[in-house]
């Protein structure tokens, strides 16, 4: 009983100076979805593994911590950083986006969470619940275990340029701003380039929105849905595929003139709808991580006043 007492007494008294917690503290729950192991990573992130209902196991959660944090304080904002298809998940935010670099000033929370492969950010009609681990579990841990309050903005780069819109349309309110760099923004015009995405995937592509002609694929379109973000701050950036100055040497160019044309509807609805959109489509520019850094870095300035950090 002396020794139980005296590791209850250590823990209480890091939870006090806020301390980063340690793997071996108590499991952290939120209706269904928990913290179940973490690792402090660099000066100010936290590497967390949160078991999630929705998803029926385990997902890796990136957590960069904002200058003065400490246990209790709060409420920060909160900057939702949503990755790619089909390569680093994630960590490519961390690893080859400056995230860490360009919020280190940030007075802000900015979570970088796992969607999938392939996710698109969507409850599949046979598959993964990624909207609903994202927005109904994650959101509500995040705001438990680290202080973020309601002020959020989210932000995607291709397949994640689709969830941060489609999150933004779908839950009128739950974000301040959205930015989308490189997104996938206008997914019914072509159909068979998201099957077939799916399937080199190793994924069933009617186990994502269902048959082609279903109704799913309308409401996970962002620009069938732009007519909800009326009075939203948003910035659209993409360039058209050329080799641009961001590209090495040698360097040829790719589909991104593909993902420029769904910008432009979708920038155009969005307007229509009365959203304050600001787009940066700068030309040649391939799509790959050095321009997503900098439309990041110029996105900052709208994402932050938005959310008052």
């Amino acid at each position: 009983m002396r020794a139980r007492a005296g590791l209850v007494a250590t823990v209480l008294a890091a939870l006090a100076l806020g301390c980063a917690p340690a793997p071996t503290l108590p499991e952290t729950h939120v209706d269904g979805v928990r913290i179940v192991e973490r690792k402090p990573v660099g000066a100010r992130g936290q590497a967390l593994s949160v078991h999630s209902r929705a998803l029926g196991r385990r997902t890796p959660v990136r957590v960069l911590l904002p200058p003065g944090w400490t246990r209790g304080s709060g409420p920060w904002p909160v900057l939702y950083l949503l990755h790619g298809c089909c390569g680093a998940g994630h960590l490519g935010w961390i690893d080859e986006g400056g995230a860490e670099r360009l919020t280190d000033r940030l007075p802000a929370v900015v979570v970088v969470p796992e969607g999938g492969r392939v996710g698109f950010y969507s409850d599949w009609v046979r598959g993964p619940k990624w909207e609903t681990f994202h927005i109904e579990e994650l959101i509500p841990l995040i705001e438990a275990e680290f202080g973020a309050g309601p002020d959020r903005a989210i932000a995607g780069l291709s397949m994640g340029g689709l969830g941060a819109m489609v999150y933004a349309a779908r839950h009128p309110g739950l974000f301040r701003a959205a930015a989308s760099f490189s997104g996938v923004l206008d997914t019914t015009g072509d159909r068979s380039g998201v099957r077939r995405l799916v399937g080199e995937n190793g994924e069933d592509p009617d186990a994502l929105w269902g048959a082609p002609d279903g109704p799913e694929w309308d409401a996970h379109n962002p620009a069938r849905l732009a007519a909800r973000l009326g009075g939203m701050p948003l910035y659209v950036s993409c360039g058209d595929g050329r080799p641009g100055p961001l590209d090495p040497p040698g360097a040829t160019g790719d589909y991104e003139g593909a993902l420029l044309r769904q910008a432009k509807v979708f920038a155009g609805r969005a307007r229509a709808a009365g959203a304050e959109v600001t787009t940066d489509f700068y030309g040649a520019g391939t799509h790959t991580w050095p321009y997503w850094e900098r439309a990041l870095e110029r996105a900052l300035p709208m994402l932050r006043a938005a959310i008052r950090a």
